[in-house]
């Protein structure tokens, strides 16, 4: 009921935080005596998206989708090759590295891994005290008091600001993270796959926390994941992503309830059903074939080859995401 209200609320919301269109990422392969660009992976390949301010967005799909490059090149820690990324209407592809760097205190990300992601030379205090450091916020007495405020907010000891990130747990490093990223007072988190390294107990701990940080301190999220359950509890709406293009974007319920891609049908059909009856009853979907690779994409639908609608428009057409249904959006020549 609570999910359903927060999602009434971001229908009725038309700010625009993040304004994503028509975003590629393209890596270039080399090869031959001479090195040159032989090929590229097209790791995002067309991505249109918009996060409305104070909501959270889940960005779903198989391994190797592109939906962390798509969370990296959002925040331009890497570099897109086409495509436009608006921050509260400013346009982040054409900046500077300089300006690009000032804005970074607007834009943050929690990272997948809590044991590679923190320094282990630094402090879990230094590690905090950075970001605060490097835009001078403050002398280092009101440095130092924020770093313990914002240990407290995740739910850490500030007496433990002098010990190194090894002498945690995972979820203790998680929350370290999440501190360090708070720090500046952004408007805008991706957090990419944050639990996914973490115990099922303390996963349910961390994405309470990111709820709460969220209501107080008024955040906006891109949460990347590849576990529907985890991405159906904290998110409004959901992206489906599959090779490098968005499949579909939807208010969440209405995406599991009515999923209108048939590789949003195919994933949903894969999660267990805790009901034996409703389980025996339920159709599973198996996908034949493998993911294409993104070297050498479908032509058409990038679907095509694995879906059971394929038809010849789907292999010559590559289909626009459009509405398909009120606040439903759907990449596909046939749907439902």
């Amino acid at each position: 009921m609570a999910q359903e209200m927060k999602a009434a609320a971001v229908e009725t919301d038309s700010t625009t935080l993040v304004d994503v269109k028509g975003l590629k990422v393209h890596f270039p392969i080399k090869g031959g005596l001479l090195n040159r660009t032989v090929a590229h992976v097209k790791a995002v390949d067309g991505v249109d998206l918009f996060i409305r301010r104070g909501e959270t967005l889940g960005l779903v799909g198989e391994s190797g989708c592109g939906k962390s490059t798509t969370g990296r090149a959002v925040l331009q820690l890497i570099k897109p090759t086409a495509g436009t990324v608006k921050l509260d209407g400013v346009e982040l592809t054409t900046l500077s590295p300089n300006d690009i760097r000032l804005k970074r205190a607007e834009m943050q990300m929690v990272f997948q891994d809590p044991y590679g992601s923190l320094n282990p030379r630094f402090t879990i205090g230094q590690i905090v005290a950075e970001p605060l450091e490097n835009f001078n916020r403050g002398t280092p007495k009101e440095i130092k008091d924020e770093v313990a405020h914002m240990l407290e907010v995740v739910g850490l000891n500030p007496f433990f600001m002098n010990r190194f990130a090894h002498e945690f747990s995972g979820g203790q490093r998680q929350r370290i993270g999440i501190a360090r990223a708070l720090a500046l007072r952004p408007s805008f988190i991706v957090a990419d796959e944050p639990v996914s390294a973490l115990d099922v107990s303390i996963q349910a701990q961390v994405l309470n926390l990111l709820e709460e940080l969220q209501e107080d301190f008024g955040l906006t999220y891109l949460f990347v994941a590849h576990n529907l359950s985890v991405v159906k509890h904290i998110s409004d709406r959901v992206a489906v992503m599959y090779l490098g293009r968005v499949a579909e974007l939807a208010i969440s319920e209405d995406l599991y309830d009515a999923p209108q891609h048939p590789y949003t049908q195919a994933l949903l059909s894969a999660i267990p059903v805790p009901d034996p009856e409703k389980e025996l009853k339920r159709k599973r979907i198996i996908l034949e074939g493998d993911v294409p690779s993104p070297v050498n994409p479908p032509s058409g639908c990038n679907f095509h080859p694995r879906c059971w609608k394929a038809q010849d428009i789907c292999r010559e057409v590559i289909p626009p995401l459009e509405e398909k249904q009120p606040n439903h959006y759907a990449a596909c020549h046939f749907p439902g």
